[in-house]
């Protein structure tokens, strides 16, 4: 019995010290050096090579190194008879939402225009609406989106939620369905997008969807590039019908030199940063996950394939 290990961290040698901690005698393997491709029952993941996971026969488990999956659903060779289990740690959750929470309220407080007048030199004070009056919208009412969508009302800001299937959320107005998506754009001044990328939300905020919202609101995209249309973003905030946008995913990561994405004024752009994963905290889920495993017993969030999270 082995796992597989594979990320794009830098903490490769503290992840190794915190799963051998929690699981003593662990044989892990650290792609590329995989050794005898029989020994491996679990696999432990971030973007691994397309038909890398298919060449194990005695895979079981596939642990996703983020709560994103599309990484290895887009795999034509994944074999799908091995389930998958998002990482979903408490601390990732927090972590999200205090990038939410800053955004929002750099946004919510004219941020951007404060910074763009003080490389100008301007002193002018513009008035600051009460956050009551200004309504948050959140597409993706999972862990993330839930515990965002409350730390955010607990700030004062009107906040609803979307999600495909209804959800109900204490002192949160949730809205479902196609009817339910148009009716929320309609009525939110900062957008946020926290949904795992599907074949149905892929290109979810466009043209279409930018038109919905109210003049002037903004967007804050946390869930992947795909989501987004880059060139309706760029056509919406040359418009004026966007304020703003603050992008933490891209279609390509790193983003090229060369984007327009680098230059626009009303852009804000972080690496891929809102809830990164946290070794020490994500290894006991790991661990966990391992042991269930290897005793037969059930395993929490697991990918749902027709539904692709």
């Amino acid at each position: 019995m082995a796992l597989l290990f594979k990320t794009t961290s830098p903490h490769a040698a503290l992840w190794r010290s915190e799963l051998i901690r929690l699981v003593p005698g662990l044989d892990i393997r650290f792609f590329p050096e995989i050794g005898d491709k029989r020994d491996i029952d679990c696999a432990v993941v971030w973007a691994p090579p397309h038909g890398l996971l298919a060449t194990l026969p005695g895979l079981k488990l596939i642990i996703s190194l983020g709560a994103g999956v599309d990484h290895l659903l887009a795999d034509p060779a994944l074999p799908r008879r091995v389930p998958i289990m998002r990482l979903i740690d408490p601390h990732m959750v927090a972590q999200m939402s205090e990038y939410l929470m800053l955004q929002v309220l750099r946004l919510h407080r004219r941020d951007l225009t404060y910074q763009a007048q003080q490389r100008e030199r301007v002193w002018r004070e513009h008035v600051q609406r009460p956050a009551a009056e200004r309504r948050v919208g959140i597409l993706g009412l999972g862990r993330y989106g839930a515990d965002a969508a409350m730390k955010l009302k607990g700030l004062g800001f009107d906040v609803a939620g979307w999600s495909r299937s209804a959800k109900s959320l204490d002192g949160i107005r949730c809205f479902a369905g196609d009817a339910g998506l148009a009716a929320l754009l309609k009525r939110t001044d900062i957008l946020i997008c926290l949904l795992p990328l599907t074949q149905e939300t892929a290109g979810i905020l466009d043209q279409r969807a930018f038109a919905l919202l109210p003049r002037g609101a903004a967007i804050v995209n946390v869930g992947r590039g795909g989501h987004l249309v880059e060139a309706d973003l760029l056509a919406a905030l040359d418009g004026d019908q966007l304020d703003a946008a603050i992008l933490d995913v891209f279609g390509e990561e790193p983003l090229p030199e060369d984007h327009p994405f680098w230059r626009h004024p009303r852009i804000v752009m972080t690496p891929h940063v809102a809830a990164a994963t946290n070794p020490p905290t994500a290894a006991a889920i790991v661990a966990d996950a391992i042991n269930r495993m290897r005793e037969g017993r059930p395993i929490a969030d697991l990918v749902d394939f027709e539904r692709e999270y």
